[in-house]
């Protein structure tokens, strides 16, 4: 109804599940991260749990996106069911046929069985997802586990996903079910998004929708934080109702008050109710932010000296808005320019094409990904990153360095100091960076390969954990326990822990141990 009005393609709030706009906060990604390693562990259950509307569904459907192929998939969105009848629509998903008279849970779980062992037989992988998992009753869930039972001598047979509002983990703490519990090999409770998180997916669905005006000033996007809770599906009736009642009154931008009647109409009068839990909470921590203030102000009058300097502010040496001297096209190649002279290449063609196809030229790699400011600090690697300005235009900026809330960015031919959230607010998580291959490396190398790659990653594995470099038969296998510290690492990293040695994980080694090469923390790292 309002979409001519505020020059909107589509509505930006619709609660259907397109995948258009899919907003993915570092939370989300770490949902993906532990189901990307739940699928590719060797059978069991995954667990992934959330309020309603905090997006579980839309996380599994991503996973759904990127496994391979050779994968059979039963999807199960009405958990409500008998023992009897959920041995049936697992059938019915696997394409499994019985007749109307089977009856019996004997003869369901053996053609299940021999479907597994056919579909194992031919390199194909059977998963099972079950949506709303918190209405499975005690008996449909330890039967679930028994399906598991089937086995290889190295694999399961059947993958068990399940998605499942929090009282599902309350349910598998029971003494009943603990059996299942102990087979949960990977386990996520996703919760609401933070209050910077609820401000980039708003303007990330009103962007999709074809309007890059903003049509919640940051006062509104604080108060709708709050009225919200951060529940992404709430988000949307609320936004959908207030740009309902801006478009009755004529105005171009919602209001808090137009908000909060929107809300009132939405969750009923008492449109508190989602902090109510947090105040008693909120009201300690502020306690003892007093106490602790009082404290260092006794301190700082007892220890510091009269004529001590206060700590200054950082200071800004400009913002993020694209130089009007200079043409917008040039940004890309500025900040690639910039890039690669923090690696001590000041000679780059001006002419570059494919900017990544030049940087193997050199001798290095070009990483284009998503992620989040905390991924990148993660790397601890210069990068470009495509931000978006006002009017929806898209622009590159190199980011060199980053010093707690500032960071320093390159735009275009000049050099600033700039707030994290300012770049935040601008990038949707879009970046390329450069890094240095290890010898050796020719691609991914997983456990029990034999590789030249294998020296080096021990040679780091070593650093990183205090132990004396493996001594062996055979230095290039990539075995077992070398696999299982590479996972470790890559947990704590905040990486899929598959132990795989990709990309990624390359990159987060050379993260964390010194190397010959530019980081964001400004320090030049050597051997």
């Amino acid at each position: 109804m309002y979409n001519e009005y505020f020059g909107l393609n589509e509505d930006p709030f619709s609660v259907a599940p397109d995948p258009r706009y899919l907003y993915m906060s570092e939370q989300h990604r770490e949902a993906l991260a532990h189901l990307m390693y739940g699928f590719s562990s060797d059978g069991g259950f995954v667990l992934l749990t959330g309020e309603v509307g905090t997006g579980k569904t839309t996380i599994c459907r991503c996973l759904l996106e990127q496994i391979p192929e050779k994968t059979s998939i039963a999807f199960i969105l009405n958990p409500k069911v008998t023992v009897k009848e959920m041995l049936a629509t697992v059938c019915d998903e696997f394409g499994i046929k019985y007749t109307k008279r089977t009856n019996s849970i004997k003869v369901f779980v053996d053609m299940i069985n021999r479907y597994l062992i056919h579909a194992h037989a031919r390199g194909r992988k059977a998963v099972l997802i079950i949506d709303e998992a918190q209405n499975l009753s005690a008996d449909v869930l330890e039967q679930l586990r028994l399906l598991t039972n089937l086995e290889t001598s190295q694999h399961k047979l059947l993958q068990i996903i399940l998605l499942g509002q929090p009282e599902l983990r309350d349910k598998l703490t029971t003494p009943e079910l603990r059996q299942l519990s102990q087979r949960i090999i990977a386990r996520y409770h996703l919760g609401p998004l933070s209050a910077n998180d609820v401000s980039a997916y708003v303007k990330h669905r009103v962007s999709v929708a074809g309007l890059q005006k903003q049509l919640f000033p940051d006062p509104v996007i604080k108060n709708l934080s709050d009225l919200s809770g951060g529940i992404p599906r709430l988000i949307n009736v609320i936004c959908d109702r207030a740009l309902l009642g801006t478009f009755t009154k004529g105005e171009s931008v919602v209001s808090k008050a137009t908000l909060r009647t929107a809300a009132r109409e939405i969750l009923g009068p008492d449109t508190g109710h989602l902090r109510q839990k947090k105040t008693y909470a909120w009201a300690m921590i502020i306690l003892v932010f007093v106490i602790v203030g009082v404290v260092l102000a006794a301190a700082r009058n007892n220890n510091v000296p009269q004529n001590s300097n206060p700590v200054s502010m950082p200071v800004l040496t400009g913002d993020l808005k694209w130089p009007e001297t200079e043409p917008l096209s040039g940004s890309l190649n500025a900040a690639f320019q910039a890039l690669f002279r923090q690696w001590g290449n000041d000679n780059i063609p001006a002419d570059i094409t494919d900017l990544c196809a030049y940087a193997e030229t050199t001798g290095l790699r070009c990483e284009q990904k998503q992620g989040s400011m905390r991924s990148l600090l993660l790397l601890n690697r210069p990068a470009v990153l495509k931000l978006f300005d006002g009017r929806g235009q898209a622009y590159y900026v190199a980011l060199t360095s980053v010093n707690g809330e500032t960071a320093t960015v390159v735009i275009g031919n000049e050099i600033r100091t700039v707030y994290v959230r300012d770049i935040e607010s601008q990038w949707l998580g879009d970046y390329t960076l450069l890094w240095n291959t290890p010898p050796g490396f020719e691609g991914d190398i997983k456990p029990g390969d034999h590789s030249p790659l294998v020296l080096w990653i021990d040679k780091q594995m070593a650093v990183i954990n205090n132990r004396p470099a493996r001594t062996g038969t055979d230095p290039m296998l990539y075995d077992e326990g070398l696999a299982s510290e590479v996972k470790q690492f890559q947990l704590a990293g905040g990486l899929v822990p598959d132990g795989i040695i990709g990309i990624r994980t390359l990159l987060g080694i050379n993260s964390a141990v010194p190397v010959n090469t530019p980081t964001l923390n400004g320090a030049q790292e050597t051997e």
